[in-house]
Formats: structure tokens, sequence, C-alpha cells
């Protein structure tokens, strides 16, 4: 066998291997790189305090409405109970300024009243002047008193201005102590934190005694439904899936048992980063021959699924185009 001979004999069999891969990829898309995932809620109080009560325990099963944990709920009640006496005092002082402006409406009245009396002696004592039938005292006094009752009517006018001022500043301080007082009516009504979901309790830490802090996750509830498969694939497989495609899952926890599902999604970017872009995944690459192969996530539906799944439990997947 000459060299010649044997270099054409390896070509062949490379080619020979490449075209059975190709032809085999074109019919089975085959990862061992897949995961079971369902949606992870995490549950945060929303008001701050110390933990009273914790209603449910590590792995429990949980419907949504069901009271998780409780937080001390005496000093949100007492800021309730001081807000409510602040609208009482509020209210009572708006209650003082309607009557207020009602007293000097009334005055303004009353000082209307006294100026058109003032205006018709003034003006009757200077037709009298004119004849000479009435003293310049008389007339002066009648002067003076026209005056004065204009300048009780401007007051009057006054005081009625600035009692509606008042009265606008303290309906606007009641209005501020029922807005404070919703919120601290919120506020205590968050003291109990129930679940958003069916699920599951997962990995659960918290204990009586502890702080909640407001928006800082305390509890993890892996959720009842929408469980799913994520399959990484290798770029030069995805060119071939179609959405609804049928695909068998092995499931890790569920051995010796293959499992039918359908594409239900894939994705259409990745990160070339890790921690470059949160909106995209990223999946490391692997080594195959050298070159760097880009996996993309392919999201599949079980389609009978098990009543035991378990999130984040290795799966295998084959597709078949």
């Amino acid at each position: 066998m000459t060299r010649a001979y044997r270099l054409a004999l390896i070509a062949a069999a490379f080619i020979a291997l490449f075209a059975l891969y190709e032809a085999v990829t074109s019919f089975v898309a085959y990862t061992d790189d897949a995961y079971v995932r369902s949606d992870l809620v995490a549950v945060a109080p929303q008001v701050t305090g110390r933990i009273i009560a914790v209603h449910v325990a590590d792995n429990q099963w949980i419907k949504a409405g069901d009271p998780l944990i409780e937080i001390d709920p005496v000093p949100f009640q007492l800021a309730v109970n001081q807000f409510a006496a602040e609208i009482d005092e509020a209210k009572a002082q708006v209650q003082v300024d309607q009557d207020s402006i009602a007293a000097a409406n009334d005055a303004v009245k009353a000082a209307v009243s006294a100026l058109a009396l003032a205006r018709i002696t003034q003006q009757r004592a200077a037709r009298l002047s004119a004849v000479d039938d009435v003293s310049q005292a008389t007339i002066d006094r009648a002067d003076d008193a026209l005056n004065r009752a204009q300048a009780a009517l401007s007051s009057a006018q006054s005081a009625v201005a600035a009692t509606r001022a008042t009265a606008v500043m303290h309906q606007a301080s009641l209005r501020k102590a029922e807005a404070e007082m919703a919120t601290a009516e919120w506020r205590l009504a968050r003291t109990k934190a129930p679940a958003p979901i069916d699920g599951a309790i997962n990995n659960l830490t918290v204990r009586v005694g502890d702080t909640g802090t407001a928006n800082e996750p305390l509890i993890g509830i892996v959720a009842a439904t929408g469980w799913r498969i994520i399959a990484n694939y290798k770029q030069d497989y995805i060119r071939h899936f179609k959405i609804g495609a049928i695909a068998w899952v092995w499931l890790d926890s569920e051995p010796w048992r293959l499992h039918r599902a359908r594409i239900a999604g894939v994705a259409r970017g990745i990160s070339r980063e890790e921690g470059a872009d949160k909106l995209l995944p990223y999946v490391a690459p692997t080594t195959d021959w050298i070159r760097l192969q880009r996996r993309f996530p392919v999201t599949l539906t079980l389609i009978d699924p098990p009543a035991n799944l378990y999130m984040g439990a290795d799966a295998r997947v084959a597709i078949f185009p």
C-alpha cells in the first residue's frame, strides 16, 4: 500500500465521518446541556420591622393568598392612631375656620350697612350746609363718621380674606393628614405578607425575631405552573428547529423514562460576554475541534409533565427537526 493510497483512505474516512455527522444532525439534534426551569418568585416585605410569625415551612406547597410571614404591627398601628388624631384636630380647625368666615361675612354686611348710613348722613349734612342750617362741627362729624365706616368696611373685608386664607391652609393640612393616614393604613396592611402565587417554598431561612427589610427578598417560591425545559444547542443546529416540533426529554430526576415535548421558542440573541448584558442570556461556549461553539437556549414545554419536577434538575434533549 503506497503512501498516497493511505493518505487517500484517511481523507476519505474524514469525508465519510463528516458526511455521517451532517446526515445525523439533519435528523436528530441532541444535547445534554439542558435543565428544568420554572418561575422563581422572590417575596419581599413592603415594610421594615421585626418578624413575629412565620406561617410556612421549607419545601411546603402553598396557594396564592396563604399567609407567609407577619411583621410586628404595633408601630404601624400607633402611626395610624396618631394620624387619626391629627385628622380629628384638622377637621375641628376647619370647622372653626368655617365659623370664623361666617362671622367675618356678617361683619362685612354690618360694615356695609353702617357705611350706607354714614354716607346718607354725610350727604344730608352737606345739603344742609348749603343753606347754613347746620354747623361746621356737624358736617365734620358726618365726614369723620363716613371715613370711619369706610375704614371699618375695608378692615372687615381684609378679615374675610385673611380668614379664608387661613381656612385654605388648614384644609391643606387636613388633606395632608388624610394622605399620611392612607399611607399609614397601607403600611399597617403590609405587615402581613401573603403568597402571590401557587408554588413551593424553597430554601427557607427566615425565623421569628429576624428583621424584615422593605423590598429585600426573604422567601423564594418555585411556581407550581410554568414548568419548561431549557436546552442549550450549538448554533449549527438551531437553523433546523421549528416552533411546535416534537422533542424527547430525559429527566435525570426521573430516569429511564422519555417525555414528549414541543419546541416553544428559540432565543434570538445571546450575550457574547458574561455579565455584559442582563437582557440577553449568556451561555458559556464549549470547545469542539479548537473552535468555540456558541450555544442558544431553546425552550421546550412538556406535553404530559410528570407530577414531580425540580427546578434546576439536569435533562437531556433530542429534537427531530
